[in-house]
Order: structure tokens, then sequence, then C-alpha cells
């Protein structure tokens, strides 16, 4: 695994690569949502079923927009007023979410995120980025590079350097009438 500045992982992410990413609360893994090979190498390495969905990042709420199935409701666009942060949101899923990231859901959860790395390397990218805990299922999530490594050391293909902003407190996913999925 290359150690690389977000400007490289973008390249890597095009190339169909899997990378390694800190995030507001754990290290991410996060690859091109549209390269199916990629989202199941992805898959594979976590151990985890494609039936569970992904949640997607990105820098800007415009890049996450085509993913949303229209109309637009006021209750959707309010959810936009709490972005940049550690919450992601379950939305309608447009035509354009490829199976692979809302699995059995007709849903997608989608993020605007707060960690200046993160966001960087989605403005790089141009697009909206896997962003899944860096853990084998059943494992705790990464929050240092150290663990990164320990878990998928030769198995990804980048890590970009940096730390997590709040050390082990996981996005929250919520749902667009209020439920929280994982608090």
């Amino acid at each position: 695994m290359k150690t690389l500045s977000p400007e490289h992982a973008a390249d890597v992410i095009r190339a169909g690569g899997i990378i390694a990413y800190p995030t507001e609360g754990v290290f991410g893994l996060g690859c091109d949502p549209f390269n199916a090979e990629a989202v199941n190498k992805l898959l594979h390495l976590k151990n985890r079923a494609q039936s569970q969905g992904l949640i997607l990042i990105a820098a800007g709420v415009k890049d996450l927009l085509p993913l949303i199935q229209p109309p637009l409701t006021g209750v959707m666009l309010a959810q936009f007023n709490h972005w940049p942060a550690a919450l992601s949101v379950l939305f309608p899923a447009s035509n354009k979410v490829p199976p692979w990231i809302k699995g059995s859901h007709s849903t997608v959860a989608l993020r605007v995120t707060a960690h200046p790395l993160a966001n960087r390397l989605c403005q790089l990218w141009g697009k909206p980025l896997v962003s899944t805990s860096a853990n084998p299922h059943g494992r705790p999530p990464a929050v240092d590079e150290k663990a990164v490594c320990r878990y998928f050391a030769d198995k990804i293909d980048a890590l970009v350097t940096g730390q997590v902003l709040n050390p082990g407190q996981t996005s929250r996913i919520i749902t667009l009438d209020g439920g929280t999925l994982r608090p």
C-alpha cells in the first residue's frame, strides 16, 4: 500500500483502485461508486454484504443532487442545512445510483463531509466517493493509520495520511422522517 497525497489518491480512484483516508470519526475505505468491480472488491475486503448499501460522501451538495430522486421536497432541502457534518442522510435514490451502492434499499445514504482532507479528496476526484469504515466486518473501525495497515496492508492501493477529527465516532445516519439508523 502506497502513502499518497489526495491529488495522487484521486488518480488511484480514477484507475479503479481502493484507498483509505481519514474522515470525521474513523478511517474510511473509498472507491469510485460507479465502478462495479472496485465496489465489489471493497465489499469483499470488508466481508460486507452488497445488500447493506454504502454511504457516499461529496465535497458539496451539487455533487449529490443527481443521486436524489426528484422532486426535491422541503424536508429534503432542509437536510442540506446540516452539512458539512458527520451526518449521513437517507434520500430516495435516483436511477443514477447503482444497485451495488443502494443495496436492497430504495434509498441512498449521502453526506457532505466535514473532514477537510476527505473534502479535498472529493473535490479532486470531482464526484461522490464511497465512504465505508476501514475495517473487516465485525471488527472495530480503524481510527489511525496503524490500524488501517493491520487490516489492509497489502490489500488496498493507497493510504491518504491524516488524522480523524473525533476518533471512534462514526457518522450518524438518519432518515428524512427524523428516524435514526445509527446514532
